[in-house]
């Protein structure tokens, strides 16, 4: 499987928010080229910029450094404390390699761009129609239905997406800014079986009753019986970021997850995704119903681990 170590949707965020200020600006591909150069004149191993250099950077087919950004950002008057932070980190940030390339073998490119969006977010809305939201599952679970989806893959590679899968929580209670989850499950998910271990299903609702109580999560059910929504198109991931910083889509299939980028597209989805939590079940009616499921299940409840709120 080949490897591409570029988180591309990275600089695909960096590129679009560049050219999103420089339009606002006012400004010209040459006038920023050239503004760029005068920040830099005398500077050892400043590079020479001009139009068509960044245009690629724009088009997020080349790199820029953090001080290059910095550079840009004073040409184009930008102020704003955390607007800089944000788009000189991600400028450092762009070819980073993160945790996740320890599972390279297993881990494709797409996948690797969606762990690092993931990563850098502040806020994930979820529909889910037919499965538990990854960052909601149990290891069980996990294992279950990834080996249900891979059909191609080996055991031992299906245990190391999993391990992938579980390590990605982190950013749930991660000690500063923890990631933001709305997620809306149909109904349908949640009766799922696993044939001859009940049990797993048991684990996972319950962990769904403990992360519904979080601060920085708010769980709501679409219940079967729910009038047509924009729900019924199928699921997708609605990734958002800090500052200027443009949202991105992702909808996943067999073969990884596709992304959609562009505000007018990406607010297709942000227009939907209030439509689907308008038509869900309230948080307070979902935990109910969840709690429900939990006590018709009740004989398969021994030995269950809870999963509660990490310190």
């Amino acid at each position: 499987m080949t490897y591409h170590p570029v988180p591309t949707v990275r600089r695909r965020r960096l590129g679009s928010t560049l050219r999103k200020l420089r339009t606002e600006a006012g400004m010209t591909l040459d006038a920023a080229a050239e503004a760029l150069n005068a920040a830099q004149r005398g500077r050892a191993g400043a590079r020479h910029w001009s139009a068509p250099k960044l245009s690629r950077i724009e088009n997020a087919n080349a790199t820029i450094r953090a001080t290059e950004v910095a550079a840009l950002l004073e040409a184009y008057a930008i102020s704003d404390a955390e607007v800089r932070a944000a788009l000189e980190g991600l400028a450092k940030d762009a070819g980073k390699r993160g945790w996740w390339q320890t599972y390279r073998g297993v881990v494709a490119p797409a996948y690797a761009d969606y762990i690092s969006l993931e990563s850098d977010a502040e806020s994930v809305r979820d529909y889910a129609p037919l499965v538990v939201p990854g960052l909601l599952q149990t290891p069980d679970y996990a294992r279950e239905t990834i080996a249900a989806n891979a059909v191609a893959r080996s055991p031992a590679e299906v245990a190391a997406l999993a391990e992938v899968r579980l390590a990605r929580q982190a950013v749930l209670t991660r000690p500063r800014a923890p990631l933001r989850l709305w997620a809306v499950i149909h109904e349908a998910a949640l009766h799922r079986r696993f044939s001859g271990r009940p049990a797993i299903m048991t684990e996972q609702l319950l962990r769904l009753l403990d992360v519904a109580d979080w601060p920085t999560v708010t769980l709501q059910v679409m219940p079967i019986d729910a009038a047509p929504n924009p729900g019924d198109a199928g699921a997708f991931t609605l990734v958002g970021f800090p500052g200027p910083m443009p949202d991105v889509v992702t909808q996943e299939n067999l073969r990884g997850p596709v992304y959609v980028e562009g505000a007018d597209d990406v607010n297709v989805f942000a227009d939907a995704f209030g439509h689907i939590v308008d038509s869900a079940l309230s948080p307070d009616e979902t935990k109910a119903l969840i709690a429900g499921l939990v006590g018709k299940r009740a004989p398969h409840r021994e030995h269950l681990p809870s999963a509660r709120e990490p310190a």
